[in-house]
């Protein structure tokens, strides 16, 4: 079996399309397509079904990634157990971060990777997250850190470990608190508000939670960059929110004032690797630190299993 074919075969079932694999791959399209054809002659069975513009795994294509994924693995860590002999040498946790999330919230989920026995080199690989899952499948980062679990619409095997949940806290600038914090929430009314984009957790959250409450802000900025939202209310362009667990950090650093929390929308952070059982002193670094100190609850039982 030719290895290159099994490459392209999961670029095309992680990116949906042959045209869009043909991009990451670097190659015409109908080189792939050729390719692909081999493979299931190969295989004696079909990969693909065409759904609208997209193709989806047919049963064969879903048992042949796994297949596929596990081929790679093992390539991997026989590269990496190789290369291990020399105790010199710098051990490199690449770590992919999915845009959406707090700064903060990351520094502290992968400070404790630095502090590891041996010299380790943290490498930061930040996007969305179908992106950054497929390099997880590809080995190119060892952990992916995202505000969502993985989940079917992601043609990936892994595994979700939950960090941790906490609430979300509103902010404003110490000019502007005064006059909304008292009667909090309602006096989110017509309030000027920085939203957190419609496709990320956040923002429909939150967006639930004004129409529950019947309120309606005027929503001044719209993105899904939690930096930029956080720039604009920090000069003063109206409230924004940051989970509640990095909200004396926030005050702090900043001098923004919370004007109030909300405790019935819980934001997830989670981990999500190739490992059932972790077993990377890079991640169980991140993991065990996020449980223990970060967030006030470690995850339960129930929850690391999600």
């Amino acid at each position: 079996m030719n290895f290159k074919h099994l490459r392209y075969f999961m670029t095309v079932a992680q990116e949906g399309s042959i045209n869009r694999a043909s991009e990451k791959l670097h190659l015409t399209p109908q080189t792939i397509s050729g390719q692909l054809k081999l493979l299931e002659d190969e295989l004696g069975a079909p990969l693909f079904k065409k759904r609208g513009r997209n193709l989806k795994l047919t049963k064969a294509g879903q048992h042949a990634l796994g297949y596929a994924q596990e081929i790679f693995l093992l390539g991997d860590e026989l590269q990496q157990g190789i290369r291990s002999d020399n105790r010199y040498k710098v051990q490199r946790f690449n770590i992919g971060i999915a845009d959406v999330l707090p700064k903060l919230i990351t520094y502290h989920l992968l400070e404790p990777s630095l502090s590891l026995t041996d010299p380790t080199r943290l490498i930061c690989h930040e996007g969305p997250l179908p992106s950054l899952l497929a390099d997880l499948a590809t080995r190119k980062v060892d952990l992916v850190l995202a505000d969502r679990p993985l989940d079917s619409s992601f043609h990936v095997r892994a595994y979700n470990h939950l960090l941790g949940e906490c609430g979300l806290s509103f902010f404003a600038t110490t000019k502007d608190a005064g006059q909304y914090r008292d009667n909090f929430p309602q006096s989110l009314e017509g309030a000027p508000m920085l939203m957190p984009s419609a496709e990320t957790e956040r923002g429909t959250g939150l967006a639930r939670w004004f129409d529950r409450h019947k309120i309606r802000p005027d929503i001044r900025v719209e993105c899904a960059d939690t930096a930029l939202i956080e720039a604009f209310g920090l000069s003063g362009a109206g409230i924004f929110c940051a989970p509640s667990v990095i909200e004396q950090q926030m005050t702090q650093q900043y001098g923004v004032e919370v004007i109030g929390r909300m405790d019935d929308i819980r934001e997830r952070f989670y981990a999500i690797s190739l490992e059932r059982r972790v077993s990377h002193p890079g991640v169980l670094a991140v993991c065990n630190a996020a449980r223990m100190a970060l967030f006030e609850e470690p995850a339960t039982a129930e929850q690391q299993a999600e």
